[in-house]
């Protein structure tokens, strides 16, 4: 669905990924990113944020914490990073990006307190004493006052699998009690995941005349929003981060602010890749697509280099094609091929494509498109730039951790 998705709304990037790797300008097994078009969205994101008067900390977990998006989205007024893990941060500050949020989705392990302490995050999220512990110590050995946010569940709250986890929303108010009393740490806010969710469902049947009411607030924005309400009254707490991420687009900032919420991450967003974006067309437009080499032939069925088919499952899975062949031209002007990927648990050295569907030969350049997690792969990053002047240039290849591998050509 992305692919579709993408072909109609960026069929350049189509073009220009599958022109540069004849050339060998971009290598198979990459997911190029439009930089151009990255630029625009995140301007789109940032002007809606600052009308719904929402602060940002962008996610590049999603594009392999790519030096040169971070700078596009630094650039576009979202100095301040969300990493998702205590390894993302670490790669964040090589490149000399401002922390602005750790923690959250993963805890921060207990001997790495103090050198992520050290990076001076704006906020560090906790989800039990222990860790709200550990973070004091490590603040204060530095001589430092961390603020915190507490990750709150309730009972009713959507998670992804082994995405739970917190302080329960009953107890969450003696904890912040035990936590305010611990040296060079104070509470600021509250956070979950996902806060807002897409629901194909729903908006499949839904009939209005405002596709936007088809996004839904899950039960933790409620939660998280209760949770504040009650540190506020209960524990005399200033309260002044309601942290919700998830879904996040231009299209939804209104939907986050009407609900409380204070601050957003946007990753997807940047690059038109939320699970919306799949099903309907939004302010942001697609800006990725993953690009890979026909190696074999065999009967009906054509292989293709793997490495990177890590397909994010966050919504209903769906049949996965692509196109091929040896210009963009070309191959847009093809049947899409149909494609078959490795079971899950195996490693994805090839996959499979229908030879009955179109023409497949070795030495074909095949795009896909579909909803990625880069830093979960082995794949490789090509960053083009001058797309929407019609002269793409490849201004750099990169590895999943931001490493520059070579700047263009072979």
């Amino acid at each position: 669905m992305f692919l579709d998705t993408l072909a109609r709304r960026n069929p350049d990037l189509i073009r220009a990924a599958i022109d540069l790797h004849q050339t060998g300008e971009i290598p198979p097994n990459s997911y190029v990113l439009d930089l151009d078009t990255i630029r625009r969205n995140a301007r789109l994101i940032k002007q809606a944020a600052d009308k719904a008067g929402l602060h940002i900390y962008p996610m590049t977990k999603q594009v392999g914490r790519n030096p040169l998006f971070i700078r596009a989205i630094a650039r576009a007024g979202m100095p301040k990073f969300v990493c998702v893990d205590w390894m993302g941060a670490q790669i964040l500050a090589r490149q000399k990006a401002q922390i602005g949020h750790v923690g959250h989705l993963v805890q921060i392990p207990r001997n790495e307190a103090h050198n992520i302490a050290a990076l001076e995050p704006e906020v560090w999220t906790v989800f039990n004493l222990q860790k709200a512990r550990e973070v004091s110590a490590a603040a204060q050995r530095i001589g430092r006052l961390q603020d915190l946010l507490l990750r709150v569940v309730a009972e009713g709250d959507t998670f992804y699998p082994t995405h739970d986890g917190g302080f329960q929303l009953n107890d969450v108010v003696a904890a912040a009690r035990q936590i305010a009393q611990l040296p060079a740490v104070r509470i600021v806010g509250v956070t979950s995941f996902p806060t807002l969710l897409y629901d194909p469902e729903k908006a499949a049947v839904l009939v209005t005349n405002n596709p936007r009411t088809s996004p839904y607030v899950t039960n933790n924005l409620h939660t998280i929003v209760e949770a504040a309400s009650r540190l506020r009254r209960e524990a005399g707490l200033e309260i002044t981060q309601i942290n919700a991420p998830g879904t996040t687009s231009a299209a939804t900032m209104e939907i986050l602010a009407a609900a409380g919420a204070t601050h957003v991450e946007p990753g997807h967003g940047y690059t038109g890749t939320t699970p919306w974006h799949g099903y309907e067309d939004l302010p942001e437009r697609p800006a990725m697509c993953y690009v890979t080499e026909v190696t074999d032939v065999r009967g009906e069925e054509g292989y293709v280099l793997g490495g990177g088919f890590f397909i994010d499952p966050v919504i209903p899975e769906y049949a996965v094609r692509a196109f091929v062949g040896r210009s963009g031209e070309d191959a847009l002007g093809r049947e899409r091929a149909a494609a078959k990927l490795g079971p899950a648990g195996g490693i994805d050295y090839y996959a499979l494509l229908d030879r009955r569907s179109t023409k497949v030969e070795i030495g074909d350049s095949v795009v896909f498109g579909f909803r990625a997690q880069v830093f979960a792969t082995r794949g490789q990053v090509a960053v083009i730039r001058g797309l929407s002047r019609n002269a793409p240039k490849v201004a750099g290849v990169f590895d999943t951790v931001g490493r520059r591998l070579r700047t263009s050509g072979q």
